[in-house]
Formats: C-alpha cells, sequence, structure tokens
C-alpha cells in the first residue's frame, strides 16, 4: 500500500499525516521524513499513539481535520492513508480536503489511499463509520477543495490520489 501510494510523489521533509489510527502507517512513514505531525481525532488513539511516538520525530495531536489547528503553509506533504470513508459525510470530506491544502506549502503534495464500496467493505463496516469515495469524482472534488494536478487511479478495491496546492 505505502510504496504504491507514495510512488513518483515528493513530500517534502516536513510530513502531515491525517487520520493515523493506531499509526501502523506511522511507524514506516516516520523513517522517511525528517519530521512528521499526525492528526487523529480519536482521543485513545491519539493518546496510544503519542506515547508510542514519544521522543520520536512525530508530534501527534489530537484534532478534527476537518478544522486542522496549523497555521497556513505549515506543511511540505500530507497523506491518508485508508481514513476517508470514516469521514461522516462528503461535505465533511471535502471541508476535510480543503483544510489540507490550506496548511500545504505552495506546490505542497496531497497524497493517499482509500478503499471502494463494495461486500467485504460493508461487512468489515457493520458498526463503524461508512463514507466511501467516489474515485469517478474524486479528482474533480480535489480540485474544488483548491488542489491542482489531481491524479485517480483504481485497482480492485481500491484507489490512490495524489494533487498538488497551486504554487
Amino acid at each position: 500500500m505505502l510504496p504504491w501510494t507514495l510512488d513518483g510523489v515528493d513530500l517534502g521533509e516536513n510530513l502531515l499525516e491525517v487520520g493515523p489510527g493506531p499509526g501502523l502507517t506511522t511507524d514506516l512513514l516516520r523513517m522517511r521524513f525528517a519530521r512528521m505531525t499526525s492528526v487523529e481525532i480519536d482521543r485513545a488513539l491519539a493518546e496510544s499513539l503519542q506515547r508510542r511516538m514519544n521522543g520520536s520525530n512525530v508530534r501527534v495531536v489530537r484534532g478534527d481535520a476537518t478544522v486542522l489547528p496549523f497555521e497556513s503553509e505549515s506543511f511540505s506533504g500530507a497523506v491518508a492513508f485508508t481514513m476517508l470513508h470514516h469521514v461522516p459525510s462528503a461535505a465533511l470530506q471535502d471541508k476535510l480536503l480543503a483544510e489540507v491544502c490550506r496548511v500545504l506549502k505552495p506546490g505542497g503534495a496531497f497524497a493517499g489511499i482509500d478503499s471502494v464500496s463494495g461486500f467485504r467493505m460493508r461487512l468489515f463496516h457493520i458498526a463503524d463509520t461508512m463514507v466511501t469515495v467516489d474515485p469517478s469524482t474524486f479528482a474533480r472534488r480535489l480540485e474544488t477543495a483548491g488542489f491542482t494536478r489531481p491524479s485517480v487511479e483504481l485497482r480492485p478495491g481500491k484507489f490512490r490520489f495524489q494533487a498538488y496546492r497551486p504554487a
């Protein structure tokens, strides 16, 4: 998942990770970047990740990615791994996209991956939030949020995306 998502994208040295959950991708990403900030809305997950990342190059912030607590142009790049479908509405997903664009430096890249709707996906999320993103309209949503050069690539069960804050 990680190599495919990050293939061909330069995220710079100061990375924002949106919705790391338990931090499985955080563990891998922190070795690739000088500085990282991971924003997690769930209190227990954020606290657990903070304890694990204490003393590392990762700052963990408990917060809502639809209202990021950072100044504009704070990060060189941003990532979101299989978390967009956990945002409870398309409107809030769009707000998250706009916030990520706001906090990226000009020319900064946003890359990620998410799952597409299917039987196994619905079964896995029976007692969980699941608002899947339509890959066929996602490039347009990224543009509406302020990004340029969006690309979306679909594979069975998932899609990856890349987009850039205008330089």
